[in-house]
Order: C-alpha cells, then structure tokens, then sequence
C-alpha cells in the first residue's frame, strides 16, 4: 500500500497538472469506485461537474483535490489510492488502461486525469471540508501539502488522523510524550495513523532499524529523547525515500506519468531477509507482525525477552 512518500510524489504531480483547472465531465464505470460516496458514482459525477480545482492536498496517507464546485462551499474529492489505485495524466485519446474505473475532462481540453485500479480497493468520494483540528488558530496556511497549513481545512472522514512527520503542524515531542505513556510495542504505534500517520510497513521497519530498536519494544521502555530521535528517522527516511519517488516493488505504484520510484534500491530492513545488514552483516530476519512482514537485524536490534 503507498505510503506517506508515495501518495506525496501523487499530489506533487496532481498539483502541477490540474490545479487551476475546472471539471468539464467526469465519467465513472461501475459501483466499486464511488463506494465510499453513498449517493453513487452518477451522483459524485454530477456534482464535480463545472468544479474547479483550487489545490491537491494530503495528510499522511490521504490525498485529496480542493474544489469549488458551482453555488457550494468548497468540498474535497477523496482519492483512496488503495493497494493499486493510479492517478494518471494521460492525453483524452490515449488507450483506455485494462483496469480504468475513472476518468475527469476538463474545460480546456487539454490532459486527462484518470483513475486505475487493478485490484479495486481504492476510490473516490466527494466530501465536505472542516476545520484542521490541528492548524492552530490564526494560521492562514497553504493548502498545498508539506511545508504548508491546510489553509481549506481537510475532509470530514480525516479529521481524526493525526499530522505526518513532514507537515507543520507535526509536534515530535508531543508525539513522543503520547508514545511513552503507552505499554505498547513501537512498531504498532508508528503504524496507528491516530498516533502519527503516513508511516506504513515499510518506513517503520526503515526507522526502527537506523534508530537500532526492535519493534516489539514497549514504548513505555524508551526516554522521550529516543522516541523524539525515532520519530526523526522516520522523517528523515520518507524525506529520503520522497527524494527518489518513493519505493516501487511492482508497476502497480507509479507517479502521474506512470513512472515508478526507486528508493526500494535504498532499503536496509524491509524486504531484506537474508541479506547482511548494512551496519553489522548479520542477516536480516523477517518476523510476522500484526499479520504483515517485520524486517530487523538480528544484532543491531535485541529482540526484547518475553515476560515470563
């Protein structure tokens, strides 16, 4: 599933492409697309009609396009990108894609947006906006992703997702404060998207390798300094790995372009079993976590012991 870096490289290339831009027609094929907007997609694509695009936004792993559609107040369109969902820009008589559920033409006829998903877990949902609980009062923000405030506020169905580690609003210490008062394993804190969000599988074992720490330690066991410190990897890992268009590990994540990333070639811990870690040579070992794969070395991260 994308992550933080992954859906960034997504709203960077929605950014360039489509905002300023308004809704000539919007064309959806089939139900699953517009599930998660109850009207249906004849309603979604009713309303987005002569919208315009004011900014592509995010917030961890959620993407979103600010509208202003016709004798409304600003509304977001939703894009759940899923475990394969694509936003491509393509010319309007390109080749329709074998798994294409959307497509958006615009005033002034020029590219195409379209939406592609092979394995149909993504969508998009049209949505009300609400104040960011996390802006502080007075800031006029920019709407414009990281390194800016959501001056437009953020959809409804994401105000309980907490700011990412390279948003403005992202406080370390306070996260690391929450983090500490929990007897809870690392790994499941930094993939709770309440806690800090756009960090997934990947990261967080790429985190928690250069911070030297094993997963399932309690957090409660850490200082607050070492969890300001892992909270700084992870940043510093996504920032790095958002550098390189993020990590692809098939050609179902790919930019606007439909080119994909390459950070997969950087990765020390995930994905890596077996081979010598980058610090000490030991093996990496992969362990089931939370019923996914959890990738660490062996001696550079202590496994901690099981209370008796």
């Amino acid at each position: 599933m994308p992550e933080l870096p992954e859906v960034e490289v997504v709203r960077r290339g929605l950014a360039e492409h489509v905002i300023g831009r308004q809704i000539s027609r919007a064309r959806l094929t089939g139900p699953r697309v517009a599930r998660r907007h109850e009207a249906g997609p004849a309603d979604l694509a009713a309303r987005v009609q002569g919208a315009l695009i004011r900014a592509a936004d995010r917030r961890g792993k959620y993407l979103w396009l600010v509208l202003d559609p016709p004798d409304d107040d600003p509304a977001a369109l939703v894009v759940h990108l899923g475990m394969s969902g694509q936003m491509l820009v393509q010319p309007p008589e390109a080749p329709r894609e074998k798994h294409l559920h959307a497509t958006v033409d615009f005033a002034d006829a020029g590219p195409q947006l379209r939406f592609v998903d092979q394995r149909t877990f993504g969508g998009l949902a049209l949505t009300g906006m609400v104040p960011d609980p996390y802006t502080p009062p007075g800031d006029p923000g920019g709407g414009a992703g990281p390194g800016a405030a959501h001056a437009d506020g953020i959809p409804e169905p994401v105000r309980h997702i907490a700011p990412d580690p390279l948003e403005p609003a992202f406080d370390a210490a306070a996260v690391a404060r929450r983090m500490k008062a929990k007897d809870v394993a690392l790994k499941r804190l930094l993939l709770d998207q309440t806690v800090v969000s756009g960090i997934g599988n990947i990261y967080a074992d790429e985190a928690l390798w250069r911070a030297r720490v094993h997963g399932a330690r309690a957090a409660s066991s850490l200082t607050r300094p070492a969890l300001v410190r892992l909270l700084g990897h992870a940043a510093d890992v996504m920032t790095e790995a958002l550098g390189q268009g993020g990590t692809s590990f098939d050609a179902l994540y790919v930019n606007v372009n439909g080119a994909s990333g390459y950070f997969d070639r950087s990765l020390a811990a995930y994905g890596q079993t077996g081979r010598p870690c980058p610090r000490c040579g030991a093996p990496i070992r992969r362990e089931t976590f939370m019923n996914r794969s959890s990738h660490s070395c062996p001696r550079c991260q202590v496994r901690p012991r099981r209370p008796r």
